[in-house]
């Protein structure tokens, strides 16, 4: 493949400052039809009973899949510089991260 062709392959992606600062989320809410997987992204915090979905992304089945290869290829990269990251403890719902954090409770 000759430089020409190369340029023209080349998508060029380009990220404004306020999509650049990022929407903090900890948990994923993924439901799908025959034709497309929607993934809200949502903030829940402790010791407030309500959550808003901060941002929602809709895949085609193909696009979703595509994800999933590149999320497990991804993590296994950061396994191999940072170890093993710590897996849902079994018997709780993986769905929903634990209230506390996995911090001390506070005390006033």
């Amino acid at each position: 493949m000759d430089e020409k062709d190369k340029k023209s392959n080349q998508l060029n992606i380009e990220l404004n400052e306020e999509i650049a600062q990022g929407i903090y989320s900890n948990l994923a809410v993924i439901t799908h039809s025959s034709s497309e997987f929607v993934v809200d992204f949502v903030r829940i915090m402790p010791g407030i009973p309500k959550a808003n979905v901060k941002s929602r992304i809709i895949l085609t089945p193909e696009h979703a899949k595509r994800l999933l290869m590149a999320l497990q290829d991804n993590v296994k990269k950061f396994e191999a510089i940072h170890g093993n990251i710590k897996n849902v403890k079994s018997g709780s719902n993986p769905m929903i991260p634990p209230m506390n954090f996995g911090g001390p409770t506070a005390q006033a």
